[in-house]
């Protein structure tokens, strides 16, 4: 697994504080969503494989996927990557791990 599949916290509120348009793909479900978000599209996991391709984006532009911790972003980016999206990246540790930067 190449390190480019993947982006940290550090690196995600860097990103955010420079004001700079980022493709944010959250797969929580929508009640953890609308709970707490940083924006983004919201498409829960479970709804990916039959939302591609993707309206909002093309599959060369960097797509950064979040979840509460990580993993199901993991999974998506998989999932992406298997339908050409060349440049999704996982934020390691998920939103939990951009909160504890707070």
């Amino acid at each position: 697994m190449s390190s480019n599949r993947h982006i940290d916290a550090r690196e995600m509120a860097e990103r955010i504080k420079s004001g700079l348009p980022i493709n944010v793909l959250d797969v929580r479900e929508a009640m953890e969503y609308h709970t707490f978000n940083i924006g983004g599209t919201n498409i829960p996991l479970g709804k990916l494989p039959d939302m591609l391709p993707l309206e909002e984006w093309d599959s060369d532009d960097e797509i950064i996927v979040l979840c509460k911790m990580g993993l199901r972003s993991k999974t998506a980016v998989t999932i992406l990557q298997q339908n050409g999206y060349t440049n999704a990246r996982n934020l390691t540790g998920g939103l939990i791990a951009l909160q504890k930067l707070k």
